[in-house]
């Protein structure tokens, strides 16, 4: 491994730079002077680069000496450059300049496809150089591996990339073509990679947080993807309300947030700081303006950087029925690649968040501020560098609020850059930048805490105070344009805002993480929260059984399933009804408890299921772990409604099938098909209330279109019968138990026939043919209705995805 920018040999003592292009590296250049000029102009500099190098402007960068220390500055030191300099990706501008260290790296440009590299040596310093941050190895000749593990060609020691990642290798024509063997994905020129691609000369790589780039025979490590930045140019979003009138949420919004920020926004109700949030997160559309992350579009390129962004919601998004170890075991696991050491990583996360101790602990019997943590830590897994939180100190007190900033203000500290939504103000001194947002997604005010101070000339804990300034419209817009006028805006927006990279047309392609991996943990995970909460779990399995076995009591000594004794007039007459009644109650209970047990499956875990869609979930994965929890569930549950009626009822002996293969196949289509129902209005309603509240509304049309309570008389009537699962379930226990058979049996009676009696109960529509195909139509409908209720389901999740 060798340093491509590394200096050749200098016998002065003097301070000097090395500049190198894309591989190109230009003699050393020595500052000797008190002030030096750097570009492509020799008119205008002392310290000239080559023409072609038109990343370069013609008057790049000033040195000025005070001191015994060089600084440097943007531009010509009053005004910026073209593609400005870079210093770990936050802006050094024509006023305030940079502090040149031994060893320090500057970067013209954001591309790193054509970015020119000023690397600063001082051999008087008491300090080493800087380790340099760029790497390359040669691929000429040889097979290379790039990866976490340490025996890799390149390793790139990052949770999100796999051991062996990927591997580089050269073909007969001498091109280098790179193969994909990771979980996470590789990028080549913001392209997903699908198996293998071949790498044109000067590709950008991407692979986790990591960007290289080809040059020649060499690939080079340029950015470790640890100082990212955002920048936001004139964000505007117009939405129409229920009246289709336009609202501006976010008027005309531009902010510069350079890495390891911690950045704040405050504001009233309605001023649009959510919002704001989640466009600067690259999930929310924009009507005009951008937001970049390191000078590329984040929005076009989010696929790229899925992993690589932390972001907590407003509500929890965690399992409260998991403990803290388990919720972190199974992010980790739909998260990171399969080969990670997960036990090491969550240890590691728990220190961050302090929550070693509460490891074993149900994350329901967490308080509040142990709760916000381990949403935080659930993210904190990847180790992403940019991170976003939607108010996570909202309903905790003073002392947790400040505990809850500390903790963020700490991990900003370690390098990433942090954006908060908040409406409390007593600990937001602890943030760098202060973001103050007015009615109507106004921005009126960007910089630090202090200067908010004198900018809004309230007290010095007058936070509170501004929330006043900015109670109507009017001082709103007012106070936005003040804003714009002053210096704050100059030094704390324009001077720092940066060029955004040229973008290539098309937008990456989603990484695909394994489906049989995805549904075995998610599969899992489910199992484990449907078995730890045990007394619900308990009471839907028993409940249909025992409202079964109930129908026992309610008869006394009859068999309604057969006929006992055909000469027994009563018993003959009364045979087709009292049996409709029991199979009534068969479906009615399958269907209470199929439609209880899944009403909320869905909807319960909307924010968990939207987070993790954000990230990599698979929505077949995630419906699939449902269906076959539930079908499980539904297994066991028929097998103790089977076991209930065998031993409660004498078995009718129908000529199709035997009855308790019939039986059992019919209560667990009827339980599956309510299930899907359930799942179905799960994904449809918008809260827990909600789905609470549709159960007897779904009810009730299968209990009244069943058939059994009221005759189905008339084409419409009968089409809405054919849309109940009542309807099927019924018919299909009907035909097992031969109800045509029992109506016959009591027309044949000889009292019918003298007295020309009207039975209780015909079959005019044939729904009870005793045959093998009506039986076989009643099972198919049920998994027809199955099969419809679940391709709804996924339609109506589909709909959810934010991008």
């Amino acid at each position: 491994m060798s340093n491509p920018s590394g200096s050749k040999t200098v016998l002065s003592s003097n301070p000097y730079i090395i500049l190198n292009n894309q591989g190109e590296i230009l003699p050393s250049l020595n500052l000797t002077r008190p002030y030096h000029s750097l570009g492509r102009d020799p008119q205008q500099v002392d310290l000239l680069v080559p023409p072609s190098w038109t990343v370069v402007s013609r008057f790049q960068a000033c040195f000025r000496k005070i001191g015994n220390h060089y600084y440097i500055y943007d531009g010509d030191g009053s005004k910026a450059s073209a593609n400005k300099l870079f210093i770990n990706n936050t802006v050094i501008t024509p006023t305030e300049g940079y502090h040149l260290q031994n060893g320090d790296e500057i970067k013209v440009g954001q591309n790193p496809q054509n970015w020119v590299i000023i690397t600063y040596f001082d051999p008087n310093s008491a300090q080493p150089a800087k380790q340099p941050t760029q790497y390359s190895i040669s691929l000429k000749n040889r097979s290379v591996v790039l990866g976490r593990e340490p025996s890799a060609t390149l390793q790139l020691d990052a949770p999100t990339v796999s051991r062996q990642h990927a591997t580089i290798d050269q073909d007969a024509q001498g091109k280098y073509i790179i193969h994909d063997y990771s979980t996470n994905g590789v990028f080549v020129n913001g392209q997903k990679v699908n198996g293998a691609a071949f790498l044109p000369p000067g590709a950008t790589v991407r692979i986790g947080p990591y960007t290289l780039v080809l040059q020649g025979d060499d690939l080079v490590l340029v950015d470790q993807g640890d100082n990212i930045r955002l920048d936001a140019e004139n964000l505007v979003r117009v939405v129409q309300d229920k009246k289709k009138r336009k609202i501006t949420i976010l008027n005309d919004i531009s902010l510069p947030i350079e890495p390891g920020q911690f950045v704040t926004l405050v504001g009233g109700s309605g001023a649009g700081k959510s919002t704001l949030l989640k466009t600067l997160l690259g999930i929310e559309p924009t009507t005009s303006g951008t937001v970049y992350l390191n000078g590329e579009n984040l929005r076009n390129n989010f696929n790229i950087y899925r992993t690589q962004i932390g972001y907590v919601p407003q509500f929890d998004i965690v399992h409260k029925d998991l403990t803290v170890a388990e919720v972190l075991f199974y992010a980790a696991k739909l998260r990171l690649p399969p080969d990670i050491y997960v036990e090491e990583v969550i240890e590691k996360t728990l220190k961050q968040v302090e929550l070693s101790e509460r490891r074993d602990t149900l994350v329901k019997d967490l308080s509040g501020g142990q709760l916000k943590r381990v949403s935080i830590a659930v993210e904190l897994l990847a180790d992403p560098k940019l991170f976003f939180l939607d108010e996570p100190t909202s309903g905790l007190d003073p002392g947790l609020d400040k505990k809850m900033m500390e903790l963020l203000a700490k991990l900003a500290k370690e390098g990433r850059t942090v954006i908060l939504v908040t409406h409390a103000t007593a600990n937001i001194t602890l943030c760098e930048r202060l973001v103050f947002l007015g009615k109507g997604g106004n921005l009126c005010y960007f910089g630090t805490p202090e200067d908010a101070i004198r900018f809004f000339r309230v007290n010095t804990d007058g936070f509170a105070d501004i929330y006043i300034k900015l109670e109507n419209k009017d001082s709103v817009e007012q106070e936005a344009q003040r804003f714009r006028q002053s210096q704050f805006y100059q030094e704390y927006i324009e001077k720092r805002l940066s060029q955004a990279t040229p973008q290539i047309a098309s937008k990456p392609a989603k990484v695909i993480h394994p489906f049989f991996q995805q549904l075995f943990i998610l599969t899992e995970r489910y199992f484990k929260l449907i078995t730890r909460d045990r007394l619900s779990l308990i009471l839907s399995l028993l409940t249909a059984p025992i409202g079964i076995g109930l129908i026992t009591l309610a008869i006394r000594n009859q068999d309604p399933l057969i006929i006992t004794n055909p000469k027994e007039f009563e018993l003959v007459s009364k045979a087709a009804p009292l049996a409709l009644k029991v199979l009534f109650v068969f479906t009615c209970a399958s269907l209470w408890v199929g439609l209880s047990s899944s009403l909320q499956e869905i909807v319960k875990e909307a924010e968990i299921y939207t987070r993790e869609r954000l990230v990599n979930l698979r929505l077949v994965a995630y419906l699939g772990s449902k269906l076959l929890i539930l079908g499980g569930l539904a297994l066991l549950q028929t097998l103790l409604i089977a076991l209930v009626i065998l031993i409660g009822f004498k078995d009718p002996e129908p000529d199709t099938i035997p009855w308790v293969v019939g039986m059992g196949i019919t209560t667990y289509l009827t339980l599956l098909a309510s299930m899907s129902l359930g799942l179905m209005i799960s994904a449809g309603v918008k809260n827990s209330t909600q789905a609470n509240n549709a159960l007897p509304i779904l009810l009730l049309p299968q209990i009244i279109f069943s058939g059994v309570l009221f005759e189905i008389k008339g084409t419409l009537t009968k089409l809405v019968s054919w849309l109940m699962l009542s309807r099927w379930s019924i018919g299909a226990y009907g035909v097992l138990v031969e109800i045509q058979g029992m109506i016959k049996t009591a027309q044949e009676s000889d009292e019918v026939k003298v007295l020309k009696m009207a039975l209780p109960f015909e079959d005019p529509n044939n729904v009870y043919r005793e045959t093998w195909e009506n039986l076989s139509l009643n099972w198919g409908m049920l998994l027809l209705h199955t099969i419809i209720y679940l391709s709804v389901t996924f339609w109506l999740q589909k709909r959810k995805d934010i991008l």
